[in-house]
């Protein structure tokens, strides 16, 4: 009998041949996700049907393990980096979720030991109805764990507790299970999701990703303002307009801790002592390298850090920063020469019950673990800008000279060098 991850619910032993032989083969050789967005699919009418002007949406993820690159010329720490076990072109071993929005039960089952770091950005419109269905497809490196996942959105108010991904309140999805979750988010704004399950564990290893939610005003654009224009929030004046967005998920890798769970070792969290700083899974250089695809074998080292961190614009432009802290450490993000304009911490706008605009003009944004800022720039003039940490340490890669870690560039080109963002970090 056929075993599916939708009407039937896999057995565990039919997900862990899932991924064998020529279905994995036949799954690389097609192209189901570009970008660094989650196909988030529109079921039923293309026009708004929920009752708030939303949509009906919905997203499927998987849970696995897998392997990914730091930066090359890294300096060993031998022998928790480079990996042993780690194949040809990677050297860290990693949870992580992967989009399989759209794949057949096959296809979701080739996807174990194929984690991607950090997880699929999701994109949402407030009052949309949201199915995300999550399933786990066990760990190929650790078969003798049986960690269950769940989805936890992390700063979203969710008023049904099954929903909130918390073990203990709702329920974690087991290997060859799945789990649909509903949202229908009425606050915009930029949260973060992670797998809440042993979620120190899980967390550090990589099950964390960044979700947007974009203001009912996109749809009823204010003052004289055409539509198609975007807003970070419901701001009634136009103050949080912008022309494009960028997502940055600050997040620190232990080798250590990565080391030990693929050698069947436990790691004293009380000793953590980060090895790398990441801006959405990548260290710098490698943040400035374009998007990926992590279906596509021939991408390289990088095949399974598929989100880019560079800045690009035209001069004059309004660029929003979405920065989102899922790791243990706090960050203190500066921009050189760029003025940063603070419009909301933690998915809230900053502005009182008076009206009364509470948005700061600064040269560093600090973010601590678990909290969220939005941030509007507004370059000037071209250039290429630097987008870093203010705490050296945190730039650089595995403790060697020279620039790395948590740093990416802006890069301001003259009236028409970009054309118009399509998807975010694009």
């Amino acid at each position: 009998m056929d075993q599916t991850f939708s009407s039937h619910r896999p057995g565990r032993r039919a997900v862990l041949l899932g991924g064998a032989g020529a279905v994995g083969g036949a799954l690389l050789g097609s192209r189901l996700m570009t970008g660094p967005v989650a196909r988030a699919a529109s079921t039923g009418a293309a026009a708004a049907t929920t009752p708030g002007g939303g949509q009906v949406r919905t997203v499927h993820l998987a849970g696995t393990d897998g392997w990914v690159s730091m930066p090359s010329g890294s300096p060993a720490d031998p022998p928790f980096f480079p990996d042993s076990l780690a194949p040809s072109g990677f050297d860290t071993y990693v949870f992580g979720f992967r989009d399989v929005t759209g794949m057949s039960d096959a296809q979701v089952a080739a996807q174990r030991g194929k984690a991607q770091s950090s997880a699929p950005m999701l994109v949402f419109d407030e009052e949309d109805d949201i199915t995300i269905t999550l399933s786990n497809l066990g760990l190929v490196q650790r078969p003798d764990l049986f960690d269950g996942h769940t989805l936890h959105w992390h700063g979203f108010r969710n008023a049904i507790p099954l929903f909130d991904g918390v073990p203990e309140l709702s329920m974690a999805v087991p290997i060859g299970r799945d789990l649909s979750y509903f949202y229908r988010p009425h606050d915009p704004g930029t949260y973060m999701y992670h797998c809440h399950f042993e979620d120190v564990e899980h967390v550090q290893m990589g099950m964390t990703g960044m979700v947007f939610v974009r203001p009912k005003q996109n749809r009823s654009p204010v003052g004289n303002d055409p539509l198609g224009t975007q807003y970070a929030y419901n701001d009634g004046d136009g103050s949080t307009r912008y022309d494009r967005e960028f997502g940055f998920l600050l997040t620190e890798l232990w080798s250590a801790a990565h080391y030990r769970d693929a050698h069947i070792q436990v790691s004293d969290w009380t000793d953590y002592d980060p090895s790398f700083w990441l801006l959405n899974g990548r260290g710098y250089p490698d943040t400035t390298a374009p998007n990926g695809d992590p279906l596509v074998a021939t991408a390289g080292r990088l095949q399974y850090q598929p989100i880019s961190s560079l800045l690009t614009c035209n001069v004059g432009e309004t660029v929003l920063l979405r920065l989102a802290n899922l790791g243990f450490q706090n960050h203190a993000m500066t921009m050189d020469n760029v003025d940063l304009q603070v419009i909301a911490k933690d998915a809230s706008l900053l502005r009182g019950r008076d009206g009364v605009s509470g948005y700061r003009v600064t040269n560093t944004v600090d973010v601590g673990p678990g909290e969220s800022r939005d941030v509007l720039v507004r370059p000037d003039r071209v250039g290429e800008f630097l987008f870093y940490d203010r705490r050296f340490s945190y730039l650089g890669n595995g403790g060697g000279p020279g620039w790395g870690g948590m740093m990416t560039v802006l890069r301001v080109g003259p009236p028409g060098t970009y054309p118009p963002q399509a998807l975010p970090n694009t």
